[in-house]
C-alpha cells in the first residue's frame, strides 16, 4: 500500500492542542461528512473500528451516510460473527 505524508509543524499541532492521531481523526471527520470518503476508507483514516467511529460520528452530531455498500458490509460483518459462533 502506497502512503502520502503531510507535514504539519509541532509549533501548529501544539497551537491547535492536537496530536497526530487526533489530527487524523478530524480529518476523517471532515471527509467523511463532505462526502468524500465512505465511512470505511474514514475510519481507516482515523485508525479507528467502524463502531469506534460511528460514535466518533454521533458525538459530533455528524449524520451517517449509510447506502447499500455499508448494508453489505454490515451483513457480511455479521455473516462472519455468525460463522465464529459455530
Amino acid at each position: 500500500m502506497a502512503v502520502a505524508q503531510i507535514e504539519i509543524p509541532t509549533d501548529v499541532l501544539d497551537s491547535a492542542r492536537l496530536s497526530v492521531q487526533e489530527v487524523k481523526q478530524e480529518l476523517a471527520l471532515a471527509l467523511y461528512a463532505q462526502r468524500r470518503l465512505s465511512i470505511g476508507k474514514s475510519r481507516e483514516l482515523a485508525g479507528l473500528s467502524l463502531w469506534e467511529f460511528r460514535q466518533l460520528l454521533g458525538s459530533r452530531h455528524i449524520p451517517p451516510h449509510y447506502d447499500e455498500s455499508d448494508l453489505a458490509e454490515d451483513l457480511a460483518v455479521l455473516s462472519e460473527l455468525r460463522q465464529a459462533e459455530s
